[in-house]
């Protein structure tokens, strides 16, 4: 016999590393099932990251039916899910043939490089190479980071996308789109479609308008009709279609009615509604939003305006301040995959453990340039501080510290735009169940962090924004109606001085990262020394000096 329980939410987390389908009771907040399947990363050259569009779908109809079982051996009727919510890595660029439903390229994700070039094109046509020129528009500095920039390369480079837009085939969206408009039927009827959060990542959206802007699109040169229709982040987009993958079709007609990028699901999962409430989320990437209410404020030290949610097509538009760090998560991936010190990220954390310091070991991990507040493509990654005394723990340990003292630069700069500093931090994302990386982050910024005991709230965001949609109506946003949540507190446990010691290492550190790439390097993806014609000559006579001594010896 089932379970009885009240009305159920599902919520496809389409993240970078993984995707997963979680589901919420609607009336405690309560997570009852999830499955997560990991998503293969691919590096064809040097500074590119693609990921399989076709595969980030077959993984999200995998969890689907994964969860579902999982929930009917749990005695939980899956026809209680009244809806459900959808949140994305935000930026990674699709695009797709709307008459097959076939992906015309990999997804191009937000931390490639292969733009470096086509952002010094661009900025040829702005008037002194001003990278902000759009700042009151979209909120955006230019930067390879966006999907506009993304979208500008697939057409100068992709013949086959070419072809698609001149035949009026070409669909472009960021995962949101593309997972909404398969799921809701693709090429038979499918609805192209976004919500705001996602469309503000573009660098084509008018985030006061909330329209794409014709001048954006002029200047990147990209067709108005390939983009999809701008929603708000709570109301139905359409129904759950039948797929030929799954076994049981068990979702077929619940609405897809919530749709918020991960970050902003975040936010609205530490239930951050207030101006001023922030959240920092420790994925692959790390990311510090601050709500400002419905009012947009620019920033003069480097962070981004962002749109953190708007709850309903008739309901107002909430802004957020966004300090983005690129590489959080994804450097003890690297640890693991790249040197291979570790055979799982547990395993870092247990090496850092271990030696408790760095030993004046200093990481910058500028692998994808680097983001707030510094929007510097030409950065790169580097270790320094190196003794004969130096090993793989103390690396590991800087690796944690580099996450920590990224999230203290990003903080620093919130502070300074909002001018009330925050007396604690709200923490979120996989790697907040590393206590040695919690309490270090504690140490660095001074102030208590603290972290829900629910870690989902990416999820949950998105669940409570499908939950609440008008014709769905399972989920009250009202203040006095939402759960509280308990939290795990970590206090600062070492003096200030220490850590502003550690800190103004860290900046020197980030200086030295900066210019070690070039725009030409980073297109051509690799750099041969036959590139220098010095280099060429020097090569070359050395060889024909040492035939010629060969020949001389008899040797």
């Amino acid at each position: 016999m089932a379970t009885k329980l009240g009305p159920l939410v599902g919520a496809i987390d389409q993240g970078t590393s993984s995707t997963r389908f979680l589901v919420f009771n609607a009336e405690t907040a309560e997570l009852l099932s999830h499955h997560q399947v990991e998503i293969k990363q691919e590096f064809p050259r040097e500074g590119w990251v693609e990921q399989d569009p076709k595969e980030i779908l077959n993984s999200v109809y995998e969890c689907v039916e994964k969860t579902c079982e999982k929930m009917k051996q749990l005695n939980i009727n899956i026809s209680n899910i009244r809806a459900i919510g959808v949140t994305n890595q935000r930026e990674t660029t699709v695009v797709w043939d709307k008459t097959t439903g076939e992906p015309l390229y990999n997804a191009i994700v937000w931390l490639d490089l292969r733009t470096q070039s086509t952002v010094e094109h661009l900025l040829k046509k702005v008037p002194g190479r001003n990278k902000t020129f759009s700042k009151f528009k979209t909120g955006l500095p230019l930067s390879t980071y966006f999907s506009a920039v993304k979208l500008r390369w697939l057409l100068d480079n992709v013949e086959e996308i070419r072809k698609a837009v001149e035949d009026h085939r070409a669909m472009f969206g960021t995962i949101d789109s593309w997972l909404i408009w398969s799921l809701t039927g693709g090429k038979n009827g499918g609805i192209h479609c976004t919500d705001v959060t996602n469309a503000s990542r573009t660098m084509l959206f008018n985030i006061h308008s909330l329209e794409w802007d014709p001048e954006l699109c002029k200047f990147f040169d990209i067709p108005m009709e390939i983009l999809p229709t701008v929603r708000s982040s709570s109301e139905i987009y359409g129904v759950m279609k039948i797929c030929p993958s799954w076994e049981s079709g068990a979702l077929t007609g619940v609405p897809i009615s919530g749709c918020l990028g991960d970050q902003s699901a975040a936010l609205v999962g530490q239930m951050c509604f207030q101006d001023g409430q922030a959240k920092n989320t420790y994925g692959t990437g790390c990311f510090l939003l601050c709500n400002t209410g419905q009012k947009s404020v620019f920033s003069e030290h480097g962070l981004i305006t962002t749109i953190a949610y708007k709850m309903g097509k008739d309901k107002p538009t909430f802004y957020a301040l966004e300090g983005s760090v690129a590489i959080a998560g994804a450097v003890v991936r690297w640890l693991r995959d790249n040197l291979g010190i570790a055979k799982t990220s547990q395993e870092v954390e247990k090496l850092a453990a271990d030696v408790g310091t760095s030993y004046g070991c200093y990481f910058v991990p500028a692998f994808s340039g680097l983001y707030a507040p510094y929007w510097e493509p030409s950065a790169r990654g580097i270790i320094c501080g190196l003794t004969q005394f130096t090993n793989k723990n103390h690396i590991a340990f800087a690796a944690l510290e580099a996450v920590c003292f990224q999230t203290r630069e990003i903080l620093d700069a919130m502070n300074k735009d909002c001018g009330i500093p925050l007396n604690q931090l709200q923490v979120d994302g996989g790697m907040t169940n590393n206590k040695i990386l919690m309490q270090l982050q504690s140490d660095i910024l001074c102030i208590p962090v603290v972290k829900p005991s629910m870690p989902e709230t990416t999820a949950l965001g998105a669940a409570m924004a499908a939950g609440a949609a008008e014709g769905v109506g399972v989920w009250s946003l009202n203040p006095g109606d939402l759960t509280a949540v308990t939290c795990e507190r970590f206090e600062p446990q070492i003096n200030p001085e220490e850590s502003e010691y550690r800190y103004a290492r860290w900046k020197k550190a980030v200086m030295k990262s900066m210019g070690w790439e070039t725009s030409d390097a980073s297109s051509n993806g690799d750099i041969s020394i036959f590139y220098s014609l010095p280099m060429v000559i020097f090569v070359m006579s050395s060889m024909v000096m040492l035939i010629g001594a060969k020949y001389i010896t008899g040797k």
